[in-house]
């Protein structure tokens, strides 16, 4: 069986974990017993090799082994102001940053888009795509998923991007892992030039993602890859 297969989301890792719920059906699916090693994590960093001690119908009684920090971060926190997007687009944006390395989203509302809002059951989904997405990538993070906020709520940063059509400056040439990082990517329709303007006081400087132009839901996961592909 596959490592990765053995993963699963505690929500403290103390030396013995009751678990109940999904983690104990997906224990069951894959027809665990006692005695045999699983690997948890926590959600914030932390992971343990553990054994089953009990299995049954409801509940699950595991022993941690071992605990260590997980190495597979990007070297700062990186926060993603990412537009609503309509359909499933949003919950595949999730998905794929979230194996990329992404600490934290941030929706936002935007002129442009096509969703005005989102629902708290949408958002649920989001976070729980999210979770499985981190378990599936072998992370011990879980990114924050928070609700949206009007694009003027957005902090000033130290150090921010936005990807914007047009201009010559470019990710990994201005990028510095000492500070925190935030990235924003527009909806369907794009950034108006007015709201471009309120990122650039903000501290997001505009990036060129190449000579094409990308879908919305394309654009954040090509930001995420080039730091991937930059090797850290």
């Amino acid at each position: 069986m596959k490592v990765h297969e053995k993963r699963f989301k505690v929500e403290v890792l103390s030396d013995t974990i009751e678990l109940d719920g999904p983690e104990v059906q997906h224990m069951r699916v894959l027809r665990l017993k006692p005695g045999d090693e699983v690997h948890l994590f926590d959600g914030s960093g932390w992971e343990a090799k553990a054994r089953v001690e009990h299995l049954d119908n409801f509940t699950a009684t595991l022993t941690v082994m071992e605990k260590f920090q997980n190495d597979l971060e990007l070297p700062t926190s990186t926060t993603l102001a990412l537009a609503l997007l309509k359909g499933d687009k949003l919950a595949d944006v999730v998905r794929a940053c979230t194996e990329l390395g992404i600490s934290r989203f941030q929706l936002i509302k935007t002129q442009y888009a096509d969703v005005p809002d989102l629902g708290d059951n949408k958002l649920v989904r989001l976070r729980r795509i999210a979770e499985e997405a981190s378990k599936q990538s072998r992370r011990a993070v879980v990114p924050e998923v928070l609700s949206p906020i009007s694009i003027k709520q957005l902090p000033s940063v130290q150090q921010g991007f936005v990807a914007h059509p047009g201009t010559t400056d470019t990710l990994l040439g201005h990028l510095k892992w000492e500070h925190e990082v935030w990235f924003a990517t527009g909806p369907e329709g794009g950034f108006s030039g007015p709201e471009i303007e309120l990122l650039k006081q903000k501290n997001f400087l505009p990036i060129t993602l190449g000579k094409r132009i990308l879908r919305a839901e394309t654009a954040p996961v090509a930001l995420l890859g080039a730091i991937a592909s930059s090797g850290v």
